[in-house]
């Protein structure tokens, strides 16, 4: 299972941050990977550890980054597919095959 993280308005240097993110490399050895606020302040930053079920490739890999919007998910969509067949029905282009860019979308 994932692991997610983030801390909101908390003054936490770089290496903190990361220190973070390594407690948490057990729950998610595959990759690991980090958002700053758009600010560049930390001020929000998420950070998210990867097992990885669905949507193998790298083009999986968290923090999701699309159009203004920032994810970091720790579940399964059972019905991704479906979902996604829908949203490709309409246009929605993908990079990746995992249910967090559905759910993302």
């Amino acid at each position: 299972m994932c692991g997610i993280l983030g801390t909101y308005d908390i003054a936490i240097e770089a290496a903190g941050r990361a220190a973070m993110s390594d407690a948490l490399a057990h729950r998610g050895p595959d990759a690991a990977g980090a958002w700053t606020g758009p600010d560049g302040t930390a001020r929000v930053w998420l950070g998210h550890r990867r097992l990885a079920i669905i949507g193998l490739s790298a083009a999986a890999n968290q923090p999701f980054v699309k159009d203004g919007l920032v994810l970091v998910f720790n579940g399964e969509i059972y019905n991704y597919r479906q979902l996604r067949s829908e949203l490709v029905a309409f246009g929605v282009r993908f990079r990746g095959t995992s249910d967090t860019e559905v759910l993302l979308e």
